[in-house]
């Protein structure tokens, strides 16, 4: 009675043999079987198993040499397959995975295994799923751990990152230059304006100013002859300007004399009072026309 009792684990399956031949699988929790009749010819473990795939050499589209290495992980969907599918289905997913991840580098070129590694974990995983159902292993996914190209592609690779960062470095440079060179334009520009504008705000005032001067002198000027007027209409007025005509007749008949050797003068032009008589008389025309 003990013997025909068994307890299977969780996740867990036995497989249960009756004179040699597949009678039944056990899961989880209370089973029976018959002594000497029925015998456990395997126990699967129904977890999830992660199994480091070896590394391995393998060759891209364009004839690069890699070695690389990943992880699998799968679980046994089907215990009877997993057991009667296969001698070692740890072993065989393994080779599997090898196998599977050498003929999708194939596809690829160097530079696309580093850039597509998630495509190609997602093919691997595909491809040996397909060739997996017979076993009863499913498998979860697949990670590429190392992808190690050759010396000589190492050192090329780098000669091509230190290039095309040096590349990237004189373009930032140019654009920096050209930049400062757009900037500094458009601060002359602003400059030459701003003092274009200031030259002529200048112009502007220095115009109103001296419009403004002139209006004063002309106002003053004729505020002036205003009051000569007012003051040549009394006697007293009247006589200062024949004085004053009389002066300036005389300067002027100097500075004559001064420019030219030769003096033309009228009749009685000698006779200080006859000058002065003739200027006043001259100045009352004017008047009398104005």
């Amino acid at each position: 009675m003990i013997k025909s009792v068994i307890l299977v684990p969780q996740n867990e399956a036995w497989i249960i043999e009756r004179f040699g031949r597949y009678n039944a699988s056990k899961e989880a929790g209370l089973g029976f079987i018959i002594p000497f009749i029925d015998r456990i010819s395997g126990v699967r473990s129904l977890k999830e198993q992660a199994v480091d795939v070896p590394s391995q050499s393998t060759i891209t589209r364009d004839n690069i040499t890699l070695t690389v290495d990943g992880v699998l992980y799968f679980r046994v969907i089907d215990p009877y397959k997993a057991t009667y599918g296969v001698d070692d289905y740890i072993f065989a997913v393994t080779q599997l995975a090898q196998t599977t991840m050498r003929s999708e580098l194939g596809k690829l070129e160097l530079d696309k295994t580093f850039e597509e590694r998630a495509a190609l974990n997602a093919s691997i995983v595909f491809s040996i799923n397909d060739a997996a159902e017979p076993w009863g292993i499913q498998v979860m996914r697949y990670e590429i751990k190392d992808i190690t190209p050759p010396t000589s592609v190492m050192e090329a690779m780098e000669a091509q990152m230190k290039a095309e960062r040096v590349k990237r470095a004189h373009i930032l440079e140019s654009e920096g230059a050209r930049q400062s060179a757009i900037n500094n334009a458009e601060g002359e520009k602003q400059a030459r304006v701003l003092k274009a504008e200031a030259d002529k705000q200048e112009q502007i005032l220095r115009a109103e100013g001296e419009a403004l001067a002139i209006r004063k002198v002309a106002e003053a000027q004729a505020e002036a002859l205003v009051t000569i007027g007012a003051a040549a209409n009394t006697p007293n007025g009247e006589k200062a300007m024949q004085l004053d005509l009389g002066i300036k007749a005389i300067e002027a008949r100097q500075a004559i004399a001064k420019e030219s050797s030769v003096i033309l003068l009228p009749d009685g032009a000698t006779d200080i009072a006859s000058v002065v008589a003739q200027a006043m008389a001259i100045s009352k025309k004017l008047g009398a026309k104005e």
